[in-house]
């Protein structure tokens, strides 16, 4: 390290594992990246990823100052303020025209990484007015959310595996060996687990595919892909009829236990067996094995959420968890307690039952075209493109998209490009590069590099599986030129809002007395609030509402975090049902399982198709970072051996696979860590369309497989597209 060189703090912002690093800076250029020991959650843990901070904060191809299109239809340079003022002449004359649903807002997976993408999108959409929302989430968890507000009445309480003291931990449709962990934020989750197995516990994962964890499994089952419900619900069976359940201390709180028990008087073992290709022995055994232990947790994720019976399959994972006794109990599935965390729900007066509350509704209003119900005030991200294509009332003419990729994220890209090209009037991206969606954008805000902001993880502590808190402020000042992200959101918000010019410190006083105002606080609180920035007091305000009463002059005096121990039982606070117990068979789940019931007979398709995660990627932006690239990191259709022979494919050949969204060309893989009639393609390719400036990426383009998906299957309780266990055709290309 040269003599003027500096090591700073900053959470690593690439994954929902929120790992302590400890930057190298030489001047304003972060020149390395290494685990820092002394974070009080990761403890110096790091992957690749993460040691990839200094490259992809200084990509050349990041956009440094915004674009916006001339009248010739070419983006060009501008300045901030010619940008905001395009997007202030044009957002608010079209919702006086056309109304507040003329405006759909694309909300991507990176906001949930950035203090700027969690505090101001809410105060857009308020100041929009628009239903047209579209998320990630529509795309990966919006099962899981689901379920959890049928179960528990709140969205949001989502309990997490308590990994560092379980017995027995059952992962279905999780990989965190490649993926670090999602709804579950846990560093160094491959050491959690040697941990587990190095204290005698059990680990077991059911997986169609033999993953890096399934690798390290005491037991791995080879499931079809999207019968994980289906395995689920005959676990279920077996602990009712063999009167394993026993919910504990938890049964008090519970109500639909004797429906529940009908509910599922169909999926005995042996009728899954042959829909899941797991015999019926090993159902039993699975159930037995969960009964029995100790302590257990079960845990599903986006294998088995981005399915046709996501949330069903979600539904039924935490209904093992409260059969066995381990919803809520340490060493079972846990809620935490973040520091931003709302006050604790009161129970009611002379009793131990939570006070009832609002509940969780599903369909309060429905796309314009296909008429898909609303899943927590969002619309299923497969349906943006025939909601901006097909003319009527209400069509999309803007678009805001904020951090997102749809064209390469949601089904049937090539609709989405063509509909994003040729039929709205005016589109904003908050995008650092331009890719294959904000290429199509009017005005482009590119927010600085991440050294050059502050971190704190609204989200993921609210999913972490050790209550915890850090905050880390910029470890780079702001660059000439830049703008900060949240100053960039709040400026949006008031361009479209009809309060341009306003100062953006504005939007953050209003948030400020908003809060204040649901709290119940006194408007006095708001002069003692400390911090450089809007966002700062804000963070400030939520840790001094939140449950531990910290401050931010106690996070800024503790740079790797402060410990808030371990996760600890919380029904009946966290329960916001209208009977204010866990409803066991809520009505939406009812009315599905007849769906579930008529599986039971389907025959799979010959050859199924489910995606793959890898350690080296996370979004697709990922893919323009160098030294990310090779290894592990390509784009290749995974197929069994056997297969690849009766089809006559080779390895390394180039194939054509086809579905009912179209087709793609991907060189084949011949391995055997695929189950036979599974083929497996990742995520986030697709990098060959013009006008981007994505240059790594664009070297190796890969395939997009979403362009294999028409967009039509969803789930239809969550709105959420089935990216896994399609059925395609696989045959030698040319």
């Amino acid at each position: 390290m040269s003599h003027d060189s500096r090591t700073a703090p900053r959470i690593c912002p690439l994954c929902e594992a929120t790992c302590g690093l400890t930057l190298t800076i030489e001047g304003t250029t972060v020149t390395g990246a290494r685990g820092d020991r002394d974070d009080i959650f990761s403890r110096g843990f790091i992957c690749p990823k993460g040691a990839s901070f200094g490259g992809l904060d200084a990509d050349p191809d990041r956009l440094r100052a915004p674009l916006v299109r001339d009248g010739d239809g070419e983006l060009r340079e501008a300045s901030w303020d010619e940008a905001f003022d395009r997007i202030a002449a044009r957002i608010p004359a079209l919702t006086e025209a056309h109304g507040p649903q003329a405006v759909g807002v694309v909300l991507g997976n990176p906001n949930v990484h950035t203090m700027a993408g969690a505090l101001y999108p809410p105060l857009l959409l308020a100041a929009l007015r628009t239903r047209n929302v579209f998320t990630a989430s529509t795309l990966d968890q919006m099962p899981k959310h689901v379920s959890s507000g049928l179960l528990f009445g709140d969205a949001h309480a989502i309990p997490v595996p308590d990994l560092d003291r379980t017995d027995h931990l059952l992962l279905i449709g999780a990989n965190p060996l490649e993926s670090n962990g999602s709804l579950c934020t846990a560093p160094d989750f491959p050491g959690r687990l040697k941990a587990l197995r190095r204290r005698g516990g059990t680990l077991t994962v059911i997986d169609p595919r033999r993953t890096r964890t399934a690798r390290l499994a005491d037991r791995h089952v080879a499931i079809r892909p999207g019968a994980d419900a289906l395995l689920l619900a005959a676990m279920a069976h077996v602990l009712i009829e063999e009167k394993l359940a026993d919910p504990g201390p938890l049964a008090e709180h519970l109500e639909g236990l004797d429906e529940l028990t009908a509910a599922l008087a169909d999926f005995t073992p042996d009728a899954v067996a042959a829909a899941c290709d797991v015999d019926a022995a090993t159902v039993t055994a699975l159930a037995r094995e969960l009964a029995a232990a100790p302590t257990a947790a079960v845990y599903g994720r986006i294998g088995s959420c981005t399915v046709e019976h996501g949330t069903l399959a979600s539904w039924l994972v935490d209904v093992l968890n409260i059969l066995t006794g381990n919803l809520d109990r340490p060493g079972g599935a846990l809620f935490p307690l973040s520091a931003t965390a709302r006050a604790p729900r009161k129970r009611a007066p002379g009793t131990r039952t939570a006070t009832p509350g609002k509940g969780f509704a599903l369909g309060r209003w429905a796309s314009r075209v296909s008429g898909h119900p609303e899943a927590k005030g969002e619309l299923p991200t497969a349906a943006l493109a025939e909601e901006i294509e097909t003319p009527g009332e209400g069509r999309i003419r803007a678009l805001i998209v904020l951090a997102a990729n749809p064209v390469l994220s949601a089904p049937d890209g090539d609709r989405l490009d063509a509909a994003l090209a040729g039929h709205l009037d005016f589109m904003v991206s908050v995008d650092p590069y331009l890719n294959e969606t904000s290429r199509h954008a009017d005005v482009v805000l590119p927010p600085p590099p991440p050294s050059q902001s502050a971190h704190f993880d609204f989200a993921f502590n609210s999913f972490a599986v050790r209550n915890q808190v850090r905050y880390t402020p910029a470890p780079v000042p702001l660059e000439d030129g830049r703008m900060d992200e949240s100053e960039i959101h709040a400026r949006l918000v008031l361009a479209v809002s009809g309060m341009h010019g306003t100062a953006p410190s504005a939007v953050d006083d209003l948030a400020i007395t908003a809060t204040l105002t649901r709290a119940g606080a006194p408007a006095a609180l708001a002069a003692e609030l400390t911090g450089g920035s809007g966002p700062e007091r804000r963070l400030d305000l939520m840790l001094r509402l939140g449950p531990y009463g910290l401050t931010l002059e106690e996070l800024l005096a503790h740079p790797h975090g402060i410990d808030l121990g371990p996760l600890r039982p919380r029904v009946p606070e966290i329960l916001r049902t209208r009977s204010g117990r866990v409803e066991l068979l809520p009505a939406p789940i009812a009315a599905d399982l007849p769906r579930l019931r008529r599986a039971l007979g389907d025959r799979p398709a010959p050859l199924v198709l489910v995606g793959r995660r890898h350690l080296r990627s996370n979004n697709s932006w990922m893919h323009n970072v160098g030294s990310l690239t090779g290894g592990s990191n390509v784009c290749t259709l995974q197929i069994h051996p056997d297969d690849a022979a009766r089809l006559g494919l080779v390895d390394g050949t180039t194939v054509r696979i086809e579905s009912a969204g179209g087709g793609i060309e991907a060189p084949a893989e011949i391995t055997d860590t695929v189950r036979s009639g599974v083929v497996s393609l990742p995520h986030g390719w697709g990098h060959s369309r013009p006008g981007t400036r994505m240059s790594v990426a664009a070297a190796t383009p890969g395939a997009n497989v979403n362009q294999l998906l028409d967009g039509t299957l969803l789930d239809p309780l969550s709105g959420t597209a089935v990216l896994n266990a399609i059925p395609v055709t696989v045959t030698p290309s040319g």
